[in-house]
């Protein structure tokens, strides 16, 4: 399961099933049995109860997660919402470095740690990963950074809001 934002409106999706092309997907409360094809890059076919819809994604420059999808002469803004993006936006206001240490919003578990204290890093560098909720998110850096220290080992179960990594 993951939350998508499209034009500022956010949705829960689901794939519920997948057999080839064949993918059943829950928005919301709703199911969609589609049809789905990648013909080229970017660009997605859906064919739904016999109607053919075409969609191309344009990735966002510098983020990943977010993309312009456009469909004939329609328009969406569509970001993919995973949990350290959420932490992110519950966190606005805060300096733009991200603290002095990272931390997850939700409750997980320590899938990999990709660095250890005295490690000098780059801002968008990825220092951990955790699951959650049948999810693997990356916490990145914001800024350039030395780790001082990692409080947690892979495989541990860690509780929201606890800090995982710590920046001289």
């Amino acid at each position: 399961m993951f939350e998508i934002s499209i034009n500022d409106n956010e949705y829960k999706i689901e794939i519920v099933k997948r057999e080839g092309n064949k993918v059943t997907v829950s928005i919301g409360d709703r199911l969609y049995d589609l049809d789905v094809i990648e013909p080229k890059p970017g660009v997605y076919s859906f064919l739904y109860k016999g109607k053919s819809l075409e969609y191309n994604f344009f990735s966002k420059e510098k983020d990943k997660n977010q993309y312009e999808v456009v469909s004939g002469d329609k328009y969406w803004e569509v970001e993919i919402i995973d949990a350290q993006r959420r932490y992110r936006k519950n966190r606005a206001g805060d300096d733009d470095d991200g603290g002095n240490f990272i931390s997850t919003p939700m409750p997980g578990q320590v899938v990999k740690l990709l660095v250890k204290p005295g490690d000098e890093v780059t801002a968008g560098t990825t220092v951990i990963i955790i699951s959650a909720m049948k999810m693997e998110s990356e916490y990145k850096v914001l800024a350039d950074r030395v780790i001082k220290e990692v409080l947690v080992s892979e495989g541990d179960n860690i509780d929201g809001d606890q800090p995982l990594i710590t920046f001289e």
